[in-house]
């Protein structure tokens, strides 16, 4: 049994597992006498000891010889199969935006997809001279009035005013308050601000008459608001939910970031006579005034216990100002007489929902406020009464984009719906009360996407702008 025994390891050594039985026993035999043979005088080794030498060195120029085959096996298979190539977008998307209109065109696509390059903090020499070049608006004249424009009947969209302005869905919007130009800057989620100088000619060869497209990246997330100021419009304001407060400035064409707050910022607002003094509202509730002449926060307020969505002061009283908040309140404060803790505000609002907006009426004589729950609900109130108000249900509207804007009189407001489309609600107060009904909607074949951010020229009466989760831009005129 002993001897077997060493047999058997000393051919798993030398890997002769598949030798026959009787050969086994020939080996079993034979093992004795090889076992007590003497050594070799030349290398000291007995012919049991150089036989597994032997087999050894065998078995090891095996191995290595299967190894090289399986290598060259590997590689051969490596480079014969071809490589899976990955497509350019994925399936159901657009094709990349081409970097010039001859190949714009050449891919078979609308120039209103073409963008320029977004990455400088030096603005255009043509941009700014538009904008700074604008005639200024009359002292007395704070925004046009037109009480007869029946915008129902009057607006159109034409093919030439539906312009991708910038890459991603658009959170903010505002047509710059330019009196004989129209100029629209619009703010992404990815922190780019696009402006369409709809008035600029074009200098490409196949240029369509729709204007002049700018692209910047003042910030590093989304554009939560983009604000400025009648008496300077070349002084544009904005603020992301990172908290950055960025200015572009159209007089040194340059922009930077003039405050760095703790916390997102999603609303903002310029004092009505101080084009420099910023009210923004962040995600905690707080209303803070900051005064860029001296670089630092003058006073933060606990305003409320959510997200400020909407901050106005109203057109007539520098010293009050309307907010909205997602704690389902809206205020009017007197910002002379509050404190910094637990303010108190001059009217409080409290709706079902998160409110979303509350903005006068160009007159100053009303204040509209949405809000949504099931859904969406305006409720307009007349300043001179508060209990004289109404409470007009939307339905078909997007949730976290609804809040209305009034147009150019304080009887027309507007609001985008899931239809593609925007309906114009008509305000009608009087001695017995106040109501509100759906007057008109405006639709187009050319707009065909839900418009959820909306903006009215303050000074060009029948010029709407409406912007969509695309990233494009339509511009509603007069016919």
């Amino acid at each position: 049994m002993v001897k077997w025994r060493i047999d058997a390891a000393a051919d798993v050594e030398r890997g002769n597992l598949g030798c026959s039985v009787g050969s086994r026993h020939s080996q079993i035999q034979k093992l004795p006498s090889r076992m007590a043979s003497i050594a070799d005088p030349e290398d000291g080794l007995t012919d049991y000891e150089r036989l597994r030498q032997e087999n050894i060195r065998r078995n090891e120029a095996m191995l290595a010889s299967v190894r090289r085959k399986a290598d060259e096996l590997s590689a051969a298979i490596r480079f014969a199969k071809p490589k899976r190539a990955r497509p350019m977008n994925p399936p159901g998307k657009k094709p990349d935006i081409p970097a010039s209109s001859i190949v714009l065109r050449s891919a078979g696509l609308s120039p209103a997809y073409l963008l320029p390059e977004p990455y400088s903090t030096h603005l255009s020499s043509s941009l700014a001279s538009s904008i700074v070049g604008a005639a200024k608006p009359p002292p007395a004249e704070a925004k046009t009035r037109a009480d007869d424009f029946d915008a129902g009947k009057e607006l159109v969209l034409k093919p030439a005013h539906v312009r991708r302005v910038v890459t991603s869905s658009i959170l903010s919007m505002r047509v710059l308050p330019l009196v004989d130009r129209t100029v629209v800057a619009a703010g992404d989620k990815l922190g780019n601000i696009g402006f369409w100088d709809v008035d600029g000619v074009s200098e490409d060869l196949y240029g369509d008459g729709a204007g002049v497209l700018f692209r910047y990246l003042p910030h590093k997330s989304p554009v939560a608001a983009i604000v400025a100021h009648q008496a300077a419009p070349q002084k544009i304001y904005s603020c992301s939910y990172q908290g950055e407060i960025c200015l572009m400035d159209f007089e040194k064409e340059s922009f930077n970031m003039v405050h760095l707050w703790e916390s997102p910022v999603h609303s903002l607002c310029q004092a009505p006579n101080h084009v420099r003094c910023l009210y923004f509202g962040d995600e905690n509730g707080d209303l803070t005034l900051f005064d860029e002449r001296v670089g630092k926060v003058s006073t933060t307020w606990d305003a409320h216990d959510a997200r400020i969505n909407s901050i106005e002061f109203h057109p007539g009283n520098a010293h009050m100002l309307a907010t909205s908040s997602r704690d389902r309140t809206a205020c009017i404060w007197d910002v002379r007489s509050m404190k910094t803790k637990e303010p108190d505000s001059f009217k409080v609002f409290k709706l079902d929902g998160p409110t979303q907006s509350a903005y006068f009426s160009p007159s100053g004589c009303m204040l509209a406020i949405t809000s949504y729950s099931i859904h969406g609900t305006v409720r307009v109130f007349s300043m001179d009464d508060f209990e004289k108000s109404h409470e007009h249900n939307q339905t078909g509207t997007w949730p976290s984009a609804f809040r209305v804007i009034w147009g150019w009189n304080d009887t027309d407001l507007y609001v985008g719906k899931m239809s593609n489309s925007v309906d114009i609600i008509s305000v009608d107060v009087n001695d017995s009360g106040l109501s509100a009904r759906n007057n008109a909607c405006l639709w187009s074949e050319y707009m065909t996407s839900v418009p959820c951010q909306l903006s009215a020229h303050p000074y060009k009466v029948g010029h709407l702008a409406c912007a969509n989760s695309c990233g494009k831009v339509f511009l509603w005129t007069s016919a």
